[in-house]
């Protein structure tokens, strides 16, 4: 599987982008799109499953009116759902591996995103929430190979994509100041602590450690980041990770 992922200021770029990558040879069943609804796109409550991770909020209901009209032209079929998002707000998701990655976005809990759809990096679910929180909208392809890849690659630039690196970069930038004067305040430099400082920041962010404290999974750490995963940087940086994404689960909880 070959992830492809544009982040759009407009969600109008977004629909149009999604509408643009089946006729160029993408399978609509590999196309998702998030995008943050309004207040007139808020869910319709339908009862809980009894497995649903507990904070997940608002169960994933079926949209209609604003949403289905504003969606109407995208030709992803008839699969459209939305998800009150504590600390997004309503999100919504088309395509139908959509609603499998918003229940993943809504939870709550860390072990939640192990039903992200498969092929969807999981440690950037992440950035997905972030481009959502800024009121940017996501398109994912899920490419069978680097050709279509290419392909989607190119339709969701022309219609004004910005890459999932560059948003990363952009991510890290608005955060760097604050995390190195953090860092610096135990008199130490941040310069050349920071590519494992970062790397430990963004691994506690992931799927699978979320809410995980560093020594629950430092062995699965040894196993992904045998160089650095018992670096004082990466730890603390791992830390500081740990913090932001409590202190998200507290946004949510207010």
């Amino acid at each position: 599987m070959h992830p492809v992922v544009g982040i759009f200021t407009r969600r109008e770029d977004a629909e149009r982008a999604a509408a643009e990558l089946e006729p160029a040879g993408i399978d609509r069943g590999r196309i998702i799109v998030l995008t943050p609804g309004t207040p007139a796109e808020r869910p319709t409550t339908v009862p809980t499953r009894e497995t649903e991770p507990p904070g997940i909020g608002t169960a994933l209901g079926t949209v209609t009116g604003a949403a289905a009209g504003a969606a109407g032209g995208m030709q992803l079929g008839t699969v459209l759902s939305t998800l009150l998002v504590p600390g997004l707000g309503p999100v919504i998701a088309l395509g139908a591996l959509g609603t499998v990655l918003l229940g993943a976005l809504g939870a709550a809990v860390g072990h939640a995103f192990d039903d992200a759809p498969e092929g969807v990096p999981k440690d950037d679910l992440f950035l997905y929430e972030d481009a959502l929180r800024h009121g940017r909208s996501v398109v994912i392809v899920l490419a069978d190979d680097d050709q279509r890849a290419e392909v989607a690659r190119a339709v969701l630039s022309a219609n004004g994509a910005e890459s999932l690196d560059a948003f990363r970069e952009r991510w890290w930038k608005g955060l760097r100041d604050v995390e190195a004067a953090h860092y610096e305040s135990t008199g130490q430099p941040f310069a050349a602590a920071e590519p494992d400082y970062r790397r430990g920041f963004e691994c506690a962010l992931g799927a699978g450690q979320r809410d995980r404290a560093y020594d629950d999974v430092v062995n699965k750490l040894k196993q992904r980041y045998p160089d650095v995963y018992n670096t004082e940087a990466f730890r603390r940086g791992y830390e500081r990770g740990q913090a932001r994404a409590a202190g998200r689960r507290s946004d949510r909880a207010a």
